[in-house]
């Protein structure tokens, strides 16, 4: 006789699973068939459209649930396999609610008690741990999006920045972009020094050239010119046509005399540029030599945001700035006038030649006007050179607009080196 005809079967089972009646999992226990044998009150409480499940095969009760197939098939070999299987996360819906469990399920042995022998195992209710986990991951995915909404925005906008440096001269940019500047009507008064320039007969020059052409030679003029203004510190306030309007001593200064020898440096700097781009514009179809009348004057203006609330413009107004334009409709092409004030303060460094009065339009006076010559002292002269010398590449600089030849260029760079050695060596 075995000691489990001792016993009572069902007595045996029921003192078997005491301790799951109470727990707060959905327990059951199934022979080895598959057949549900047991379950606990919560397994009941859980899943309530089950009824009665004493004697049904436990994967038919998985698919009653609404479990997919694929995860019966994993229960169903990891029991046969592998005596135990654990299905972290099965999504069970009951009247429209959904809730998330874990199963995890092993054979049971006895050598004492042959119909011990089956399977226990227990749903484990996770919905509140996988939600919590699920609007984290919802959190962390957002958060993603965020970033590469950011990300997109962040290179729009810096996209967009670099376009509008194109329209304003750098220190008004670093200034708008830096918030020194609030975008609103704001105005001052300082003592600034103002520069105009323009091509001689460029209307009739822009009436023969084709218009492929005739952009091409005003833009590289223009960008050779903002070149060298940025270079020397000035404000570019604004392009006319091929008009050029600069000023020196805002948004920072380096002091009256100093602001009106850079403007006087960039002056001489773009007449030297302009001689040197003859040959290249003359490939373009300009019949004559290019020249260009500059003026400068220095004095107190009302410099700041002039507008509305539509559009500003970052400009400066007053009597110095009619007086500079006027200067360049006087100059003869390929000079530079300046006014008495201005020659007042580089007086020291730079020789002028006195033009005598001349009575501006729009003035009631006449003003004492100068044609600059050169640098008188060795300190600016070396430093103009210095400039010319800062062309391209680790020591120099040099600008080849027109890479159509490339022996050409060649050419011309030993040309370069050749007058840089000879103006070194003198």
């Amino acid at each position: 006789m075995k000691v489990e005809d001792l016993f009572n079967q069902s007595n045996i089972v029921d003192l078997s699973f005491f301790n799951f009646r109470n727990a707060i999992t959905a327990a059951y226990y199934a022979n080895q068939s598959f057949e549900i044998l047991k379950v606990n009150k919560n397994f009941l409480r859980f899943f309530p459209v089950l009824g009665n499940v004493s004697n049904a095969y436990f994967p038919d009760v998985l698919e009653q649930l609404g479990v997919p197939g694929p995860q019966i098939d994993t229960w169903i070999t990891g029991i046969r396999e592998h005596g135990a299987v654990r299905i972290p996360e099965i999504h069970i819906s009951d009247n429209g609610n959904s809730r998330v469990y874990a199963l995890m399920s092993a054979r049971t042995e006895d050598e004492s008690f042959s119909y011990l022998n089956g399977i226990q195992g227990q749903f484990v209710d996770r919905t509140d741990e996988w939600n919590l986990r699920h609007e984290r991951e919802e959190l962390l995915e957002q958060k993603i999006r965020d970033r590469e909404i950011i990300e997109e925005k962040s290179a729009q906008l810096e996209h967009l920045a670099t376009r509008l440096a194109k329209y304003l001269s750098p220190q008004i940019y670093e200034s708008i972009f830096s918030g020194k500047q609030d975008g609103s009507t704001s105005t001052k008064r300082k003592n600034l020094t103002i520069f105009f320039s323009d091509i001689e007969d460029f209307t009739d020059l822009s009436e023969t050239l084709e218009p492929e052409r005739l952009t091409a030679v005003i833009n590289s003029y223009l960008s050779e010119m903002s070149s060298i203004a940025i270079q020397c510190g000035g404000t570019i306030d604004k392009f006319i046509g091929d008009a050029v309007m600069v000023f020196f001593g805002d948004p920072e200064s380096d002091g009256e005399e100093e602001d009106a020898l850079k403007a006087v440096e960039m002056a001489m700097q773009m007449q030297q540029r302009v001689g040197e781009l003859q040959s290249y514009w003359k490939k373009l179809g300009v019949p004559q030599p290019m020249r260009v009348r500059m003026g400068i004057t220095s004095g107190y203006c009302t410099v700041g945001n002039f507008g509305s609330d539509k559009r500003l413009d970052y400009t400066v107004l007053g009597r110095p700035v009619n007086l500079a334009a006027r200067l360049e409709g006087l100059a003869d092409p390929g000079s530079v006038l300046i006014s008495e004030t201005t020659c007042n303060l580089i007086s020291e460094h730079v020789a002028c030649e006195p033009v005598g009065e001349v009575n501006p339009k729009g003035f009631s006076r006449p003003v004492e006007v100068f044609k600059v010559l050169e640098f008188r002292s060795d300190k600016h002269r070396d430093r103009l050179l210095h400039r010319r010398l800062s062309r391209s590449g680790d020591h120099v600089e040099v600008n080849v607009i027109d890479s159509s030849d490339i022996r050409a260029a060649i050419e011309e760079l030993r040309r370069i080196q050749k007058e840089f050695e000879q103006q070194l060596g003198g």
